[in-house]
């Protein structure tokens, strides 16, 4: 049983379209061939076998007057008469022998109930060919006085074209399953739309969808547009909040700062000014998350000049960054991607390999099913257990990047995965073989992004 399943989960159709076509074509197959057998055993068989008993009939006859007959002579002279009236060529070859074979082609049904029934009628040793002759069968009996040729055509042995009804009844067979399948994939059509427009929306996509099919998938399509709506009703307040939140924030924070600048110096102002800072910094996190998941036009971009931006950006902060790019695709270096959230996501890997280490470096790979941007850095990594852990929003790794040289509120690694996926691609952390560090490579299909 454990077999049968790994068999059939191997070599089964896995899609829907496949699985139901199958269903229909294996029993209309099974029919046909169940029908063909019995029709083939049951009824030519029987008309074959009694049409070469009333040829067997008419050879005893036949042998007969040979036998009867004073001469050869004679013995020629009424087989010529009786192949007129019997429809047979038939003749006598003086001294000649028979070996008692028979011969036949492997698919010819019917010439193995000939032979069988011949041979039980005839109480004489025969040969049998009914491939030598086309349309006829060669049929030698042996006699006193010779070997008795007969030359039967086929009709008089078994029914003319008997497939004749199979091949009727198998174009109409294939003729059903292709109306069958016809109507089966516009059955499965809407099913494919569902799954497309769910899939775009878990990549941060709205693409038009409107239910239709089935009374059930329409009821599916009717429940995801639902859930669609009031996922886009929560982000959006949530979007909302966050932005609200930070820009509130900002006039209270700008007027310390104003009350900062005008203050007389001293260690204590110099500590505030570092928390104000920081608190900048964080509502800038908080307003880069917000905007992550907010949609935004694709448009064609140019990878290696994108690239060459991000690094001349880094370096105006003073980073020490190398760039490495690498294009095993034909045509153009470009791809629809979103420029701006695909900027927010690199520039926060690199100022995070930035700040945990003391190099860093962005490769780009390109081939002509995907792009891959990985940035690396020297600085002390993350331990594999904790790799997942740390894409959660708000989450930061002590022990495994030096918060006391102040971090961030725990959010770039998360606005990077957001932006991934919305790209219908991924965020990969992995450790870097060159600085030895944390790699993080952001891996996007080429042109996999829907303009919205």
């Amino acid at each position: 049983m454990r077999r049968l399943r790994r068999f059939l989960k191997r070599y089964l159709p896995k899609s829907l379209f496949g699985r139901a076509l199958l269903i229909v074509l294996v029993p209309i197959l099974v029919l046909q061939g169940v029908m063909a057998a019995l029709f083939l055993q049951r009824h030519y068989d029987a008309i074959t076998s009694q049409m070469a008993r009333t040829v067997a009939q008419e050879l005893n006859y036949a042998l007969e007057r040979v036998e009867a007959a004073p001469t050869v002579e004679a013995a020629r002279g009424a087989l010529e008469q009786m192949s007129e009236q019997f429809g047979m060529q038939m003749g006598l070859d003086e001294g000649a022998r028979i070996d008692g074979r028979a011969v036949r082609r492997f698919y010819d049904v019917t010439g193995g109930i000939i032979e069988e029934t011949l041979r039980e009628r005839l109480p004489r040793a025969i040969a049998l060919d009914l491939v030598g002759v086309r349309k006829h069968a060669d049929l030698r009996i042996a006699t006193s006085k010779g070997v008795l040729r007969v030359l039967i055509p086929r009709n008089r042995l078994n029914p003319s074209n008997p497939h004749q009804l199979l091949i009727w009844t198998t174009l109409t067979a294939l003729a059903l399953a292709l109306v069958a399948a016809w109507f089966l994939r516009n059955q499965i059509q809407p099913i494919r739309e569902l799954a497309q427009a769910a899939a775009a929306f878990g990549r941060g996509q709205s693409v038009p969808f409107r239910p239709s099919g089935a009374r059930e998938v329409r009821a599916a399509g009717a429940a995801f547009l639902d859930m669609r709506n009031r996922i886009e009703r929560q982000i959006e307040q949530r979007t909302r909040m966050l932005s609200g939140v930070s820009h509130d924030l900002r006039t209270p924070l700008t007027r310390m700062k104003l009350a900062l600048a005008v203050a007389p110096e001293s260690p204590e102002l110099a500590e505030i000014e570092r928390d104000v800072g920081e608190m900048e910094r964080m509502l800038a996190g908080f307003l880069d998350f917000a905007r992550g998941e907010a949609g935004e036009a694709s448009e064609t971009v140019d990878v290696p000049a994108f690239a060459e931006e991000i690094v001349e950006d880094a370096r105006r902060k003073g980073i020490d960054i190398t760039l490495f790019t690498r294009f095993d695709g034909s045509g153009p270096p470009v791809a629809e991607l979103r420029r701006g959230p695909l900027r927010r996501c690199l520039m926060n890997l690199v100022d995070n390999a930035a700040l945990w280490g003391g190099r860093a470096a962005l490769t780009v790979r390109m081939t002509g099913r995907r792009i891959e941007f990985s940035v690396e850095d020297d600085g002390p990594g993350i331990p594999p257990e904790k790799r997942e852990e740390v894409l959660k929003p708000f989450t930061r790794l002590d022990e495994a990047r030096n918060q006391d040289q102040g971090a961030g509120v725990g959010l770039g690694l998360s606005i990077a995965q957001d932006v991934a996926r919305s790209h219908g691609g991924t965020l990969v952390l992995d450790e870097s073989p060159a600085l030895g560090g944390l790699r993080a490579t952001v891996i996007l299909p080429r042109g996999g992004v829907v303009r919205t």
